[in-house]
């Protein structure tokens, strides 16, 4: 590929280049994430495990995408972004591939912890920091752009790799999702990649943000040449861990429990089906909104409030009793919310600490998110109760969402603050 194809992309292709990355984040998610609970049952039968057992596979693949995540940061900021994406589609084909001769439970594990790994260099983060370096004052448009197609992996995959489950067995089905990962991601991530920008040649922390601007707004007295160090004592930074940690806990509790939640409402059946299965298109409708309608917007109030939508759906599901009408219009905003927040949560760290440094900073967070995601389901689990139901754990998820929320304010106002 000659070099002039990164110049070419720079910054008129934005959207071309944002599209084509998109692809391999559908495949991903879907391949990865998303079919995990179709595996689960056809596993416990073949290998005698129960629940338990099986969901500690899927919390040691998030552990294990948590610890590598700093390290896939720091590379993708050194510039090394096409041999992480590529070798990571590589190692996902390769685990699926070994997934599918799985007899045993240890080699289950085995197979998430690979597959975790590789999560870590081909999903949402290690995307979001190839964007945020390569199209630096355009990068919250480059990642909305980004997240269209990964936001309807499991409306794709859910059912795509059900369909293959049932002509040809699991084992069978995997070795197409690997094929997926082996003939169409590690290519496109080879081609897509070239060029990357060197490190010294990125946005630096320097520049003076302006009214509405997508560009960084992190304190200016931190050079772009200094250690990630530097940044870890300034506020910001932790008040986004705490946005991040407990935003990410609410999200990742809500679909392992969402079916007996709707059940519990008194929602039929097949809407109990349907509600789930539409909060893929929901985020992104709500992603879309965002495209269209955010260059109107001042970037930080929409920042503000684009958080506030989860835990809105959640007060009107207490307020409404958990009737019918009160959760879909609990799943409306939870779903434009979480489209929406996910471009708040990957935008963050570079407005409002560093954008030289946003893929290790992010990295950094890596082990705290995945403990809380791996334990939220657990804990809404424990929350619950024949006599009350989910009521206790909405609480629980109100407050937390709250709290987060709280924390990207204090952040916002911090950062904004020092940048004056």
């Amino acid at each position: 590929m000659p070099k002039t194809f990164q110049l070419t992309l720079q910054p008129n292709a934005l959207g071309t280049f944002s599209v084509w990355l998109s692809l391999p984040q559908l495949i991903t998610w879907g391949s990865v994430f998303y079919t995990f609970s179709l595996l689960m049952m056809p596993l416990e039968a073949e290998l005698g495990m129960g629940r338990a057992e099986s969901s500690l596979a899927f919390s040691l693949a998030l552990l294990a995408e948590g610890v590598m995540a700093y390290w896939v940061g720091r590379w993708i900021d050194a510039g090394h972004e096409r041999r992480v994406m590529t070798l990571g589609s590589v190692w996902v084909g390769l685990g699926l591939l070994g997934h599918s001769f799985v007899t045993s439970v240890a080699g289950f594990y085995a197979a998430w912890i690979w597959l975790g790994l590789g999560m870590a260099a081909t999903l949402y983060n290690p995307a979001f920091a190839v964007v945020t370096r390569r199209f630096a004052q355009d990068f919250r448009r480059a990642i909305i752009t980004l997240t269209f197609l990964g936001g309807l992996a499991s409306t794709v995959f859910i059912p795509l790799f059900a369909w293959w489950m049932d002509l040809w067995g699991w084992r069978q089905a995997l070795w197409a999702l690997a094929a997926l990962q082996l003939l169409v991601c590690a290519p496109l991530h080879g081609w897509l990649l070239h060029g990357a920008p060197r490190p010294e040649a990125r946005h630096t922390d320097q520049t003076p943000p302006k009214h509405g601007d997508l560009a960084d707004t992190s304190p200016p007295s931190v050079p772009v040449n200094v250690p990630v160090r530097e940044h870890l004592r300034h506020a910001p930074f932790w008040l986004l861990a705490v946005f991040m940690v407990l935003s990410l806990s609410v999200t990742s509790a809500l679909p392992a429990h969402m079916i007996a939640l709707l059940q519990e409402s008194g929602l039929s059946p097949a809407w109990v089906l349907a509600v789930p299965a539409a909060i893929g298109v929901i985020q992104v409708l709500g992603r879309l909104v965002l495209f269209v309608f955010e260059r109107y917007w001042d970037v930080h109030a929409a920042n503000r409030w684009i958080p506030t939508l989860i835990p809105a759906g959640i007060v009107a599901l207490l307020m409404g009793g958990l009737s019918p009408v009160a959760s879909l219009l609990f799943v409306l905003l939870y779903g434009l919310g979480n489209g929406m927040s996910t471009i708040v949560k990957g935008t963050a760290m570079a407005q409002y600490v560093s954008h030289a440094h946003v893929g290790q900073l992010n990295g950094l967070l890596g082990v705290p998110i995945a403990l809380a995601r791996a334990a939220a389901p657990l804990i809404l689990g424990l929350l619950w109760s024949p006599q009350h139901g989910y009521t206790l754990a909405l609480w629980w998820l109100l407050a937390a969402s709250l709290l987060g929320t709280g924390a990207l304010w204090a952040a916002q106002r911090y950062a904004l603050k020092l940048g004056h």
